[in-house]
């Protein structure tokens, strides 16, 4: 699958690259990637799609490729018609017309829209939030409690963020169950055939269409709401970005969290005494070790492995290496994130590390607009399983846990947990 490592000399024999993208690389893709780091940080591999990528894994290469306007997010610049066949990007959204969302376009036009829903993720808008994600993290539980066993991640991790970004779009409640079926189809599908998911998306577009039609009479204090009172008010929103806009955000804000909050559990069974210490420090009512523990954990084994889609607009030197405009580039966020040169101990879990300067939302102007509200339910969730269900463990062995396949999202199947039972 992988090419060999470019640009050794011809009368040396290449290094042996990993194999990258199967289910044994899924399950650990970290030793992986540090080869990369050590023999080939910008490396040009065939992905399972057939598409050709650059994958850049040093964190300094990494940081600089995140905030290159040289690397546009455009799929017009392909060189290849690859995107025109669904093969980069989320499947379907082509067909359903779903291309204008910030993880697509370049400013001024991305300056123009995140401006518009900036608004809603402002540290003061979660925080207003907040009682409410305690509220539906609280109810999840109820749902399990007494049972003493739980597959955490589609009894948990999973609705959490659909139903809270739901709520924040303003989509109503006798709604969002549907929302949860069509989200459930991309993550049970993210590694395998795309129909699936671009049903779902088209599912999604058409869903979304409508309620700006109805919300356009009935408007409320809601992120659609706001969308469709920037475009009332001259901001030059048309009613296909506002669609790819509601969508981009809830697709982009469900299996982030899903897999913060699956990946977190998980790298907590696996380092008990990192464990320990954070349910120390919150049965004593502290939350200094959940702040930093949260970014550590997003930093370790964080939900997004690679970041999205790059094109080179123009030839560029990147790492030492020659990337030809029209090539796609894909950032390696995982392995930034374990990068020693910016890290001391990467492979080791931290939760007191405070010099964590990590990748896991991007970095530019790109940065994840979503991660005040990831934040938030990442510590919500995993600071109420832990006090509420404080020897919850892993109901198998650790080698039996299956992670998706797929190229962006980094997350497990399932997690199944147990515990001892408890009434609500």
């Amino acid at each position: 699958m992988d090419e060999q490592t470019p640009g050794t000399p011809s009368d040396a024999p290449a290094p042996q690259g990993p194999t990258l993208f199967d289910w044994e690389f899924a399950t650990d893709p970290y030793p992986a990637y540090a080869w990369l780091r050590e023999h080939s940080p910008v490396y040009r591999t065939r992905l399972p799609s057939g598409v050709e990528a650059w994958l850049v894994t040093r964190y300094a290469d990494a940081r600089q490729a995140l905030a290159d306007q040289r690397l546009s997010k455009n799929p017009a610049h392909h060189a290849e018609p690859a995107h025109a066949k669904g093969k980069t990007g989320i499947p379907g959204e082509r067909k359903a017309e779903l291309m204008t969302h910030l993880l697509n376009i370049d400013p001024p036009d991305h300056t123009r829209l995140r401006r518009l829903v900036s608004k809603a993720f402002t540290p003061r808008r979660v925080a207003e939030f907040t009682p409410r994600v305690q509220e539906l993290t609280d109810h999840l539980i109820d749902g399990f409690a007494a049972k003493g066993e739980a597959d955490l991640i589609h009894e948990f991790a999973f609705p959490l963020p659909i139903y809270a970004i739901c709520e924040m779009l303003g989509v109503p409640r006798e709604d969002q169950d549907d929302f949860r079926d069509w989200a459930g189809m991309m993550i049970r599908h993210g590694g395998g055939p795309r129909g699936g998911v671009a049903r779902s998306v088209k599912q999604m577009r058409t869903y979304l269409g409508e309620l700006i039609h109805r919300k356009r009479d009935d408007l409320g204090n809601d992120l659609i709401s706001d969308l469709i009172r920037a475009s009332d008010h001259g901001d030059h929103l048309t009613e296909a970005e506002a669609t790819a806009m509601a969508f981009i955000l809830l697709f982009a804000g469900f299996e982030t969290t899903v897999n913060l909050i699956g990946n977190g559990v998980h790298s907590l069974f696996m380092n008990p005494d990192q464990r320990a210490l954070l349910q120390d420090s919150l049965a004593a009512g502290e939350s200094a070790l959940l702040a930093t523990g949260i970014e550590e954990l997003l930093r370790y084994d964080g939900p997004v492995e690679l970041a999205t889609w790059r094109f080179a607009t123009e030839p560029l030197t990147l790492g030492g290496q020659e990337v030809a405009a029209g090539d796609p580039v894909l950032v390696v966020l995982a392995a930034a994130d374990r990068d020693p040169d910016r890290f001391a101990d990467p492979d080791t879990l931290d939760l007191s590390r405070t010099d964590n300067q990590h990748l896991g939302y991007g970095h530019g102007i790109h940065y994840c607009l979503g991660a005040p509200l990831a934040r938030l339910e990442g510590q919500t969730a995993l600071a109420t399983l832990l006090t509420r269900l404080p020897d919850l463990e892993l109901a198998i062995p650790p080698q039996e846990l299956r992670w998706r396949g797929g190229l962006i999202m980094r997350g497990l199947r399932t997690l199944p947990v147990r515990f001892t039972p408890r009434n609500t």
